[in-house]
């Protein structure tokens, strides 16, 4: 006798849609960061076992749900959890249930000149301090920095008048969010000093520089942040930067009857645009063995 081969459990949905809702409507705007996971359960027999999708609710469909959502605000990740979960069992007679859950990413305003930033921000309590001593020879070299530092801005950044070509198809942009994760490495050109205080003030002062600088470009913003650590710190010769591009597209809401104005945001995690440089004083000391053992630099 044949064995009857049967469907259990089961659920499906769209996984980690990353949903920036920006809400714009004072000069002081505030940001909601999550990472949403939405999977229903229900009557999703046929399409397991017929391949007949007349039950299936498209993932992409919950992923635009998410985004239509947010545009309306977030207000908690439980409140708005709760809302998604609503929709897709009132409005869904073969939804029964489902699964919903998600991350929310915590941002603290920048302090730029002894006050909170208005539109500039920090990830909360993500950054890791780092530090490289090379001895050779009697000669002593010390690197200190910081990476995984994620900062974004929700206004105050353009990217145009860029190069273009057959392959070119990116628009120019007057008004976007520009976000990046710092790594940073500064060298030192003396050893008698107060590391920790230092790098405490390193740190202020890349944020300060992040914060005021209206960016025309994220090397622009880069560049700003060394020189504005180079003037205020003689014991250091040269800080170099890697910083990628974490790019927001804004979600197209039209087809839902809805209008986005810069409020509602996809954050993609890769491909993303790289940047790196060194910013160095003209009369630095050389550099000898420094950086030999720090990588992932220019």
């Amino acid at each position: 006798m044949k064995e009857k081969i049967m469907l259990g459990v089961n659920q499906y949905g769209k996984a980690e849609v990353r949903v920036v809702k920006v809400t714009r409507d004072s000069a002081r705007h505030e940001i909601d960061d999550l990472n949403v996971t939405s999977q229903l359960r229900g009557d999703f027999r046929a399409v397991h076992e017929e391949g007949d999708n007349a039950h299936c609710l498209p993932t992409d469909t919950q992923k635009n749900t998410i985004y239509a959502f947010a545009r309306d605000g977030i207000r908690s990740p439980e409140a708005f959890l709760l809302r998604l979960g609503r929709h897709f069992t009132g409005n869904y007679e073969v939804v029964s249930g489902g699964h919903w859950s998600a991350e929310q990413y915590q941002w603290q305003r920048i302090a730029a000149h002894g006050a909170e930033h208005d539109h500039a921000f920090v990830r909360h309590g993500q950054e890791t301090r780092t530090a490289c001593v090379t001895i050779d020879e009697g000669a002593c070299w010390v690197v200190a920095g910081l990476t995984d530092l994620v900062v974004l801005k929700s206004t105050g950044s353009e990217f145009h008048g860029f190069m273009e070509d057959r392959y070119t198809t990116l628009k120019g942009a007057s008004d976007r969010i520009l976000a990046t994760s710092v790594t940073a490495r500064w060298r030192y050109n003396r050893l008698d000093i107060d590391f920790n205080e230092v790098y405490h003030d390193v740190k202020r002062l890349m944020l300060e520089a992040f914060a005021t600088t209206h960016s025309l470009a994220l090397q622009q913003t880069l560049y700003a942040m060394g020189k504005q650590v180079l003037e205020a710190h003689p014991e250091i010769d040269e800080i170099r930067f890697s910083m990628p591009n974490k790019h927001h597209f804004t979600v197209d809401l039209s087809p839902f009857g809805l209008d986005n104005p810069n409020e509602v945001f996809f954050a993609a995690d890769r491909p993303y645009g790289l940047i790196e440089a060194s910013v160095l004083r003209e009369n630095s000391a050389p550099a000898g063995k420094a950086w030999e053992s720090v990588t992932g630099f220019c």
